[in-house]
């Protein structure tokens, strides 16, 4: 029995083996163009398998259904349709700005209409393919390598005379990445390529004034803008492009009076006008544009003309300026330079993917020279001895007469004249014309020609000089045969038009918030208080509430965590207990106050806020974000990462399950951290990278207080060195206080256990909250009633001693949360 041929793998290594083989597969084989001759490989396929069956520009048409079954047979294995695809873009004139197939039938239209089936349509290759493609596949340029089966030989790449990438485009989706590359002028290009051979060092600003934008085969406009240069830089961006439309007055029919009417010539690139109309008419039957009466398509073989007939009260202007913010007559053009380089996908700037072309045309230039300079030299060698034997006329005729057969004439030739066996060879085949005097006086021009071609053709391959002035001269002919004028429109000021568009569609959060912050007045307050509320109030009502004054226990309002003015605009930052933070939009409470979820994020829907801290002034990096959870791990994050935060909440502590904050405290460079237990214990760290060091945002941080069977963290704060006398309120369950010195208090290391900083009167008491000791304090139990009280006023004990003060509460009545006021 034949020994069984099975293996174990891991499902694991398997699944991703096969899939990077699939997505490498995907990325070189099918999605991605080559940086050297912008084609993927079943464009490349169709024009070699076109230039094998003969259909040259000066060719009649040849079905598409053949050209199709002959890639599919010899070169691309795949289905047909994808085929076909491929090869009506190459046809069509509105999607390539130079297409490189010449169709004759329907390929589609800008309506989005599908092509006729490939057994109806015809086409051939254009002119610019067959010369600036193909002209050099058979002088050695490129190499090839086997098909699919090892029947046939296909090029691994074409001998491109152009960058096609850059002059028409391309578009691909592959396994995780993409590429879109907008069209650009021949003519453009070419002086940016005559350019750089020049002056390598061609500053960037020069380059992009050679190559201002792209050109769309469409028309359009294209606006200046950062995103454009973004793209030509770095090798993505978003180009705003916009579609060409003017006023004018139309007679909508006999009898009627004329209107005015926005018509538009020209659509943005890859949009379908007919989907544009149809949209548009939607949006106006919802009422979301105004003054439009009716939409005719009058587009003719003469050009593209869509009617936008207005309403006798509109505006026209205002009804274009409508058109070109709600529609897609604006749109942006995503570019992706990314292309194949040595097989590999990598996104490049202009001048990268403009230098890959030249390096890669260099390249065959000079195998096409090397391929020159062989032949010519094989012809010089036969005309050579064709020459040696006419002027031993006699002599060779008598070898020739006088040897029995083929072989001993020519080893005799080789013999007595000294000619090579190809000399030989080519003597014995001479015809008998070639003995008449014109026809000897032709060889001896021709062997001229020949030494001439071969110093000159040595000289390109000598001095690379000359190799680039010949690359020169053949990209000024291209241009001078194939370049036509510009399609696209380039116009000024695309940043500020964008920013216009962007904020009359849809605002965004900042904007929003910054035109919230200049409605409100400058000597107005900002109050949030400890159940959530947030409002905007003026001074004077802000002081009938008292909030700023102390009160016993009672029913109260709730107490005030933030009091700030709006000028200078504070920024606040809520940290919630599972370890996320984002800002509080307060400035919307001056039209609309509210609970604090109102002003945050929809990320942070269900999650408590432990702390709302006031980010300081400047780049912040002499302060962190301290973090403590209740398993008494203590985070230091750069409060730089924090500074820019979008609208949205971002996790910035990874927590296990069953964690969350307790506390979170804006810590300066070699201050002090204090915590705080529920069995009062004090804990004094420094904060420094060796004891409290920074990290990144997934790391949950040090331990640092040894915490003992059922003790739990209450919180933390942080206090400056340099502060004089600085002191700690503490306030247990059962209402009871007491205000410590900190001055005292020695620094520890982590894992320490501190100091006890009040002996509790009862086993079941224990510390509810904690602030700064000159700071209010507001009280909060579990009977919803409120209290403030100046903690400067709460006697002053050494640590380890008893309670100092008892808060008036209610039989059975606990101590909730305290809540530090933040004023200025």
């Amino acid at each position: 029995m034949a020994e069984e041929r099975v293996e174990s793998i891991a499902l694991h290594q398997e699944m991703q083996r096969s899939y990077l083989e699939y997505a490498m597969s995907v990325i070189v084989g099918r999605a991605l163009p080559d940086a050297r001759d912008g084609l993927k490989p079943v464009q490349r396929r169709i024009l070699y398998a076109m230039q094998e069956l003969g259909l040259t520009p000066d060719r009649p048409y040849r079905k598409c259904a053949r050209v199709v079954g002959d890639v599919l047979g010899k070169y691309h294995p795949h289905g047909d349709q994808a085929v076909y695809d491929a090869l009506v873009r190459l046809v069509q004139t509105f999607a390539s700005r130079h297409p490189l197939l010449d169709g004759h039938g329907n390929f589609g239209s800008v309506d989005d209409d599908p092509p006729a089936a490939m057994r109806y349509t015809e086409t051939r290759l254009a002119p610019i393919a067959h010369q600036a493609l193909l002209e050099e596949i058979g002088d050695d340029t490129v190499d090839f390598a086997p098909n699919f089966d090892g029947s046939q030989q296909e090029p691994t790449v074409l001998p491109a005379q152009l960058p096609f990438l850059l002059l028409n485009g391309c578009s691909g989706i592959a396994v995780g990445m993409a590429t879109s590359i907008p069209p650009h002028n021949l003519g453009e290009v070419v002086d940016g390529l005559v350019a750089l051979i020049r002056q390598p060092e061609l500053s960037d600003s020069k380059l992009l004034e050679l190559i201002p934008g792209p050109d769309f085969p469409t028309g359009g406009e294209v606006l200046l803008s950062s995103g454009l240069r973004d793209t030509y830089l770095v090798g993505r961006g978003s180009i705003p492009m916009r579609g060409i439309a003017h006023i004018e007055e139309v007679q909508p029919g006999k009898g009627h009076h004329k209107r005015n009417a926005v018509v538009v010539t020209e659509l943005p690139y890859q949009l379908s006008k007919a989907g544009w109309i149809e949209k548009l008419a939607e949006s106006v039957n919802d009422g979301k544009i105004g003054g439009i009466a009716d939409i005719r398509d009058e587009s003719d073989r003469e050009g593209m003309r869509v009617v936008v007939e207005l309403r006798r009260d509109a505006d026209p202007a205002k009804v274009l300026a409508d058109l070109q913010r709600r529609t897609a007559l604006q749109s942006n053009f995503g570019a992706i330079l990314l292309a194949l380089v040595d097989g590999q996908p990598r996104q490049l700037s202009l001048r990268q993917l403009l230098q890959t072309f030249l390096d890669y045309r260099e390249l065959t230039l000079i195998r096409r020279t090397s391929h020159a300079l062989r032949k010519t030299e094989d012809r010089l060698e036969v005309v050579d001895g064709l020459i040696t034997a006419l002027n031993n006329l006699q002599a060779v005729i008598t070898m020739i007469q006088e040897a029995r057969d083929a072989a001993s004439a020519r080893a005799s030739l080789m013999v007595r004249l000294d000619l090579s066996e190809r000399q030989a060879d080519a003597v014995l085949a001479m015809p008998l014309r070639r003995l008449t005097g014109l026809e000897q006086e032709s060889l001896r021009q021709e062997l001229e020609e020949l030494q001439a071609e071969r110093e000159r053709l040595r000289l390109l391959l000598d001095n690379r000089d000359q190799l680039l002035d010949a690359m020169v001269q053949e990209l000024k002919g291209l241009k001078k045969r194939f370049s036509t004028p510009r399609r696209t429109r380039l116009v000024e000021g695309g940043d500020a038009l964008m920013a216009e568009r962007a904020a009359s569609q849809r605002p965004n959060t900042e904007l929003l918030r910054q035109q919230a912050l200049e409605a409100l007045p400058a000597d107005a307050r900002l109050l949030i208080q400890a159940d959530g509320q947030v409002k905007v109030m003026s001074p004077p009502v802000l002081g009938r509430m008292h909030l700023s004054e102390p009160c016993a226990v009672g029913d109260h309002p709730s107490p005030a965590q933030v009091i700030l003015p709006i000028e200078p605009s504070p920024r606040l930052l809520g940290v919630s207990a599972s370890g996320r933070v984002a800002l509080v939009r307060w400035e919307f409470a001056g039209q609309q106050p509210g609970s604090l979820e109102k002003f945050l994020p929809s990320g942070l829907d269900g999650d408590p806020l432990i702390a709302i801290l006031e980010l300081p002034v400047g780049d912040g990096t002499e302060f962190s974000l301290g973090l403590l959870s209740s398993d008494g791990r203590f985070k230091r994050l750069p409060l730089a990462d924090v500074l820019d935060l979008s609208g949205r909440a971002t996790s910035v502590v990874k927590l296990k399950e069953g964690l969350s904050l307790c506390s979170a405290v804006i810590c300066r460079e070699h201050s002090d951290l204090v915590l705080v237990s529920s069995m009062g214990r004090l804990l004094r760290l420094p904060v420094n990278d060796s004891v409290l060091p920074k990290m990144g945002r997934l790391a949950q941080g040090p331990m640092t207080m040894r915490l003992l069977p059922g003790e739990e963290l209450v919180g933390s704060l942080s206090i400056d060195v340099a502060e004089t006398d600085p002191t700690l309120l503490l306030v247990s369950r059962k209402g009871q206080m007491t205000r410590i010195d900190l001055t005292p208090l020695r620094r520890c290391q982590r894992g320490d256990l501190g100091i006890m900083a009040v002996v509790l009167s009862a086993d079941e008491d224990s510390v509810a909250g904690l602030c700064s000791g000159d700071s209010l304090a507001g009280i909060v139990t579990d009977q919803k009633r409120h209290g403030r009280l100046d903690a400067s006023a709460v006697e002053l004990t050494a640590p380890g001693q008893s309670w100092g003060n008892q808060l008036d509460l209610n039989s059975k009545e606990q101590v909730f949360s305290v809540v530090a006021l933040k004023t200025s």
